[in-house]
């Protein structure tokens, strides 16, 4: 794994989930726009989701929502966007898997999904902290969806595609000392429902396959460790993280 598919590995996956390949047009014709939904983290991580965003835009014109479900700054984004004569969006969530309340709910703010879930109500109420802007009456109502001239699209979240397996593997391996002798585990936080929670391992299985596939290791095991899930649930998956380090051992 080079150093250069590390580095660019971001972009060829934000380009990949937009499902579409265009060339720079002039600002005059009608174009794409990137709405680049993303949950909040700490300077570092926002900065990096921000310097993708900056890459993507000398192409295509990208704008960022950060927080979970969070209305205000989906609708803020959109304005961005119109006001930059776009005449559809595509949101892009860089998430790890479509198989979340996170992403049903921004699907029904987004107008893509007919009825809003359950969990909508909490992220409504939620605090968007870590850069996203909390939601006000500004935008409206937080759980009803969004305003948009224009038609709006969306993406698949991470999932299974193939850059993440790349960006998976070349971590290991930059940290490895001997794989032929090591296991890796691929931890994910995972949801709270036993049917989502399976599509994540899903998900995981086709990643590790991919890896095993070029990565020279003794062996790749995934899972989950579902820390929101009710506490029997979330015991049960810390032990299975314990037995999973207690045979890589």
């Amino acid at each position: 794994m080079t150093s250069n598919i590390h580095k660019y590995a971001p972009i060829v996956l934000l380009i990949g989930l937009l499902g579409v390949a265009r060339e720079t047009q002039p600002e005059h014709q009608p174009q794409t726009g990137i709405l680049l939904l993303a949950h909040g983290g700490g300077k570092t991580w926002n900065a990096e989701v921000s310097a993708l965003a900056n890459t993507v835009n000398q192409q295509t014109p990208v704008e960022v929502a950060l927080g979970m479900a969070s209305k205000q700054s989906m609708q803020a984004g959109i304005d961005r966007l119109v006001a930059r004569h776009v005449n559809e969006i595509v949101a892009v969530p860089l998430f790890i898997s479509s198989h979340s309340s996170v992403i049903t709910s921004t699907q029904y703010l987004l107008g893509l999904r007919a009825e809003a879930p359950a969990e909508l109500a909490m992220y409504a109420g939620m605090h968007h902290h870590h850069g996203a802007p909390a939601d006000t009456s500004a935008t409206g109502d937080p759980a009803k969806p969004v305003q948009s001239p224009v038609p709006i699209r969306m993406a698949p979240a991470l999932d299974a595609h193939p850059v993440v397996a790349d960006i998976l593997l070349s971590r290991a391996q930059a940290i490895s000392k001997d794989p032929e002798h090591e296991t890796v585990l691929l931890i994910a936080h995972g949801p709270v429902s036993e049917e989502e929670n399976n599509a994540w391992l899903a998900y995981m299985s086709s990643l590790a396959a991919a890896m095993r596939r070029s990565g020279g290791f003794h062996e790749i095991e995934y899972l989950t460790v579902r820390d929101d899930a009710p506490e029997p649930i979330r015991a049960q998956a810390t032990a299975n993280l314990r037995a999973a380090v207690e045979r890589a051992a």
